[in-house]
């Protein structure tokens, strides 16, 4: 648990009387339009055949013979974030947020719900596909050449770089990214459960299969596909995370004792206690442990009280005026934590505030944090101020969502956004050819409704909404699947 003086104290109650004034005297945000077009979002996202609902009427099919060369069908799924590139570690983990959005949070979702079902499936979807041969001992974890893709600026709907497929088997394991895989299966097949069940059985079965050939296959897909993988996916923090991660889906979704066995037989072999303020694609300790508390809040699971024990001390570590070197706070007010792409940490760690106050608010507790009390109210008024902040509530006034409020990126990291759409230029654009768009000053001309940029990367607030500082103008699915259900609780509790 971090450690607090007399001045951090003095200057956590101000910098809380701070977010409570701002609470009162903001003009307040349409939490309801936000979520929708977070959700929307996802849309521009696709890969592969369009459905005739498709909402974002300047995109089009694209990709439509992944997985060819391979002998498979890999049509689908999502592109990560500005590239032509399907990653499938992040997809898994958006997949897994997502559902888990869902899970806490769809009933507050009203009409919006059946779209973020859309999300969940059009990802499920695909990854039941990269995971149908399992069972022979192969995973396909991405389409598409990164370097190949990289060296070039044009539309998905044109591209014409390689779409290598790549795989993970028994002698080249990816514990990691099957393990994510487990979990995004897993946690889906609750959101079905009720609506398809079905579905939701055969999401289940899947995950229990992937599940265990990541763990009797142990290793980081990055040291088996590194030259695919890294720098832009590489496994950092290792594998022994999604494992847990991936139990621990398991067990909510089936409720069997083995997963239970397993969590508790592993805590300290897979470091369950590590980092226990990180939490994203790669790593996932602040998820696990805040997921898993659940149980003990709701006095079902005293086994795993040391698990409860990590989360609260991931809530002690993230308020402000407690000194970590982990988390800190921009002028604004802003989560920062080093590296690129700022924004994925403040909605993947506000998630976690947010569920975490839930799981308090009806065990009726709170997180004593020194000579601090972290109360349900206090967690959900960080997360509150988050949200607000990408909405405009920061020191340059401006939304870091497209298409929400007056203010907002124009020049987004992103080839789809940048380049003409189809029907406004149905001539192909080549490989070089789309470099006078990505240079160019001028706004994007296709809107990507609903996309959150990587935001500040700095503690100045300061923002350059300019394609080739790619950390603070790119999105990704990473980023918006948390913030959906933040968006949702905060349209019903405002």
């Amino acid at each position: 648990m971090a450690r607090n003086d007399l001045s951090s104290v003095t200057t956590f109650r101000v910098l809380t009387i701070l977010l409570l004034l701002l609470r009162t005297i903001t003009a307040g945000h349409d939490y309801n339009d936000a979520l929708r077009k977070s959700i929307l979002f996802f849309e521009g996202q696709r890969s592969g055949k369009l459905p005739s609902d498709q909402r974002l009427r300047w995109r089009r099919d694209s990709a439509i013979h992944d997985g060819a060369t391979a002998g498979v069908d890999l049509t689908g799924g999502y592109y990560d974030a500005g590239d032509n590139i399907k990653f499938g570690f992040p997809m898994a983990f958006t997949t897994t947020m997502l559902s888990w959005s869902v899970i806490d949070f769809g009933r507050v979702m009203g009409p919006e719900l059946g779209n973020a079902l859309k999300a969940v499936r059009w990802g499920t979807d695909y990854l039941l596909k990269a995971t149908a041969k399992v069972g022979s001992g192969v995973v396909f974890v991405q389409v598409g050449d990164p370097l190949s893709d990289h060296n070039c600026w044009e539309r998905p709907e044109d591209m014409d770089t390689l779409r290598t497929v790549f795989k993970i088997d028994r002698s080249h394991p990816g514990s990691d990214v099957a393990g994510e895989t487990a979990a995004a299966l897993a946690a889906a097949s609750i959101v079905f459960r009720s609506r398809d069940p079905a579905y939701s059985t055969l999401l289940l079965n899947r995950a229990v299969t992937v599940f265990e050939f990541a763990d009797r296959h142990r290793g980081a897909y990055s040291n088996s596909l590194r030259r695919a993988v890294c720098p832009f996916y590489c496994d950092v923090n290792g594998y022994q995370d999604e494992l847990l991660w991936a139990a621990a889906w398991l067990h909510k979704a089936s409720r069997r004792r083995l997963y239970r066995e397993y969590i508790i037989r592993n805590e300290v072999v897979l470091r369950a206690g590590d980092t226990i303020n990180e939490f994203g694609w790669d790593n996932k300790h602040a998820g696990i442990n805040v997921l898993i508390s659940k149980e003990v809040l709701m006095g079902r699971a005293n086994y795993f009280s040391s698990f409860k024990q990590n989360a609260d001390g991931f809530i002690c570590s993230t308020l402000p005026g407690f000194s970590h070197p982990q988390v800190q706070y921009s002028p604004g007010g802003l989560i920062f934590k080093a590296g690129g792409s700022n924004m994925q940490h403040v909605t993947s760690l506000s998630f976690l505030l947010l569920a975490y106050s839930n799981y308090l608010s009806h065990a009726n507790k709170v997180v004593p944090c020194g000579q601090t009390t972290a109360t349900p109210a206090l967690l959900k008024n960080l997360a509150k101020r988050q949200v607000d902040y990408i909405l405009g509530d920061n020191p340059l006034g401006m939304s870091y969502m497209v298409g929400y409020g007056a203010h907002y990126p124009q020049r987004i990291h992103h080839r789809g956004s940048s380049l003409p759409s189809v029907s406004a230029h149905p001539a192909h654009i080549g490989c070089k050819a789309g470099s006078q768009y990505f240079f160019s000053q001028n706004p994007n001309p296709n809107k990507l409704v609903g996309a959150v940029v990587g935001g500040p990367t700095n503690t100045t607030d300061s923002f350059p909404d300019s394609r080739p500082f790619y950390q603070q103008s790119e999105p990704t699915t990473y980023i918006n699947a948390p913030l959906i259900g933040l968006l949702a609780f905060f349209s019903a509790h405002p």
